[in-house]
């Protein structure tokens, strides 16, 4: 990760700790150095390369085992708390978490998954589970919106015998729907799982509490699954009213996606406290 605002300029990095800093372009590698950070080394070449190499270079060396047993019971802290969260009952329609929990047992293991949403997609980036290198593709640093069918498309283009999975925010969804119509037309077969909330509720999350205002956020429960049968794909809307059959739903858009159907999943679903204090605006 570059020192950019991700990693609050440097200002997260300990001075106590030595740090090796690797990029293959120079401004990247040394960003915002020598104001809240300042690399031990910086290796000017290709990171994957680099750890390739440092691998084989340590072979034998083990560092000490309480190290990856603390991050591993810190993980473990994390899903439990998930889990517990994606329990709780919202006052309207499903649990968001619940939904991606389900999605992620069903998904298959050589599964190519598509991010392109705000909230909906945060969530999913905590509970989802990339199956390998290469097979998460998001709109990247700046929450580029709109990459999802484009993204979708080439991955089954290039891999035509994994499943490929959008999982997009019901607002983000507005600026590739119509590419069901290509992946009926070019054979295609992805599966979208929309989060539709009605809202623009990444942004509303901190409009909100700052300018005590939701205006331009507010979306509407839209009928994506109409849409895409009118796009010549399989639509479903699921809701509480079906939400003990939501397990099936999805293996009945698996099936219709091995069967050369395009499908989507329009999941309405509500608020949760779930990442409160996120920061987007």
């Amino acid at each position: 990760t570059v020192c950019d605002f991700r990693l609050s300029y440097g200002r997260v990095l300990s001075r106590r700790s030595k740090i090796i800093a690797v990029n293959r372009d120079k401004s990247q590698l040394l960003k915002n150095s020598d104001m809240f950070w300042k690399p031990t080394i910086a290796i000017q070449g290709d990171a994957g390369s680099f750890i390739v190499r440092l691998s084989k270079g340590l072979k034998g060396h083990r560092c000490p085992e309480e190290w990856p047993q603390s991050l591993k019971a810190g993980d473990s802290t994390k899903e439990n708390a998930n889990r517990a969260k994606a329990n709780e009952k919202t006052e309207h329609h499903l649990n968001p978490l619940k939904v991606l929990h389900h999605v992620d047992e069903l998904m298959a293991e050589d599964s190519i998954i598509v991010a392109d949403g705000g909230d909906f997609v945060g969530s999913a980036a905590y509970i989802m589970r990339p199956r390998g290198p290469l097979r998460w593709l998001d709109p990247g640093a700046f929450g580029t919106l709109g990459v999802g069918g484009g993204f979708a498309l080439g991955a089954k283009l290039c891999h035509p015998e994994s499943e490929v999975w959008i999982v997009y925010g019901d607002g983000s969804l507005g600026y590739s729907v119509a590419e069901y119509d290509t992946f009926t037309r070019h054979k295609t077969p992805v599966i979208s799982v929309v989060g539709n909330d009605a809202c623009w509720s990444q942004i509303s999350r901190e409009q909100v509490p700052i300018l005590g205002s939701n205006v331009a956020c507010g979306l509407a429960f839209t009928d994506y699954h109409i849409v895409t049968d009118g796009y010549g794909g399989k639509g479903y809307l699921v809701g509480r009213e079906n939400e003990d059959q939501l397990s099936d739903i999805i293996k009945q858009a698996q099936r219709e996606a091995k069967e050369g159907k395009a499908t989507l999943l329009n999941v309405l679903i509500g608020k949760t406290n779930f990442r409160e204090g996120s920061i987007s605006v």
